[in-house]
């Protein structure tokens, strides 16, 4: 295999997905398009799922599902990689073969002691909700980013990527790799992922510790307006959040950084230096839709791509709005085995 270009750093979690009715989201309170973890209350919905005659079990996680993407996209074995904590059983197996099969270079930190992470992806009326169990992705320690053949892939790295779903599991590891990118000179890029990263404290403290490292920042308007929410900013307009977002002073030589905010189906919202520019995406018809999962993951896939190919902001915008109107024709974060797209 070639040297990764592209290093994600995350949650691998197996999505178990089917389609349910509105009397499953009452009862869990599942909200569309929204993600949470999951609490005692929402532990049977697993078995529910699984017993369901459509259920699909596809190799998940926020920043898993976007390294697959990249590599698809890129069509060059070995040209990803990515470190995350997996259980000694079957899920595990189905995620290391899955990341085998699509040409990722998976170095999986293995616990023995605990089940692999997975997520219920309910789908409804094409629209998800995601409930996740993190499992052993919840001990991913970084000693294991530490550990020579890491970080050597690290080090080698030109891009470094983590949903901020990673900040709930290890903060030490995301300082450590965000650091190696200002000392060596590569890109850091990280996701806000979901409004809870910012509307819990700790959370928001650690993402906004990392923000002066960070050249990318991905987010979908919800996640901008629950931002600007938890700061005390009084404001719902993206471009303005965004905007502000941008200012953040950078670390070392670093910058600017890149504010990059999906909002569906109307156009890519993007911040550099306090300016805006909008990047259209590819509309699709209604009947096109299978569901919407993933589709925020495969935007990030698909631009970092494109990134590592040199495309400048709006090349990358266009890879990602490609990327994301694929899989969202699809069900979960899945996609045709080559992309008709070329950099």
């Amino acid at each position: 295999m070639s040297s990764p270009v592209i290093l994600g750093m995350g949650n691998p979690l197996l999505d178990i997905s089917a389609h349910v009715k509105q009397d499953t989201f009452d009862k869990y309170g599942l909200l569309p398009g929204n993600a949470i973890l999951a609490e005692p209350q929402h532990m049977p919905i697993y078995e529910e799922l699984a017993a369901k005659p459509d259920v699909e079990y596809i190799a998940g996680g926020a920043t898993q599902n976007s390294i697959r993407v990249a590599q698809w996209m890129l069509q060059e074995p070995g040209k990803t990689a990515y470190f995350g904590c997996i259980g000694a059983d079957e899920f595990g197996k189905k995620l290391t073969d899955s990341c085998k099969k699509a040409g990722v270079q998976a170095q999986y930190m293995v616990d023995g002691t605990v089940a692999t992470g997975k997520c219920a992806v309910t789908i409804l009326d094409k629209e998800r909700s995601l409930t996740t169990d993190l499992g052993a992705a919840n001990n991913y320690k970084a000693s294991h980013l530490q550990d020579p053949a890491q970080w050597k892939v690290l080090q080698g790295a030109k891009v470094v990527y983590s949903a901020g779903f990673f900040i709930t599991v290890s903060g030490e590891s995301m300082d450590l790799a965000s650091d190696e990118t200002v000392k060596n000179g590569s890109i850091y890029c990280l996701n806000l992922s979901a409004p809870f990263i910012v509307q819990v404290p700790p959370f928001r403290a650690q993402l906004e510790k990392l923000l002066p490292a960070t050249d990318y920042l991905f987010g979908n308007e919800t996640e901008a307006l629950a931002y600007a929410e938890a700061v005390g900013w009084d404001s719902k307009d993206i471009e303005f959040i965004a905007t502000r977002l941008s200012l953040v002073p950078m670390k070392g030589n670093k910058g600017p950084r890149k504010v990059v905010i999906t909002q569906g189906a109307d156009p890519t919202i993007v911040a550099i230096k306090g300016c805006v520019t909008k990047y259209p995406v590819l509309k699709l018809k209604e009947e096109q839709l299978v569901d919407t999962n993933g589709a925020g993951d495969a935007f990030v896939g698909g631009f970092l791509a494109a990134l590592v190919k040199g495309k400048d902001v709006e090349g990358c915008c266009k890879a990602g709005a490609y990327s994301a109107s694929v899989v969202i024709q699809h069900s979960g974060c899945t996609y045709p085995a080559t992309p008709d797209y070329k950099f």
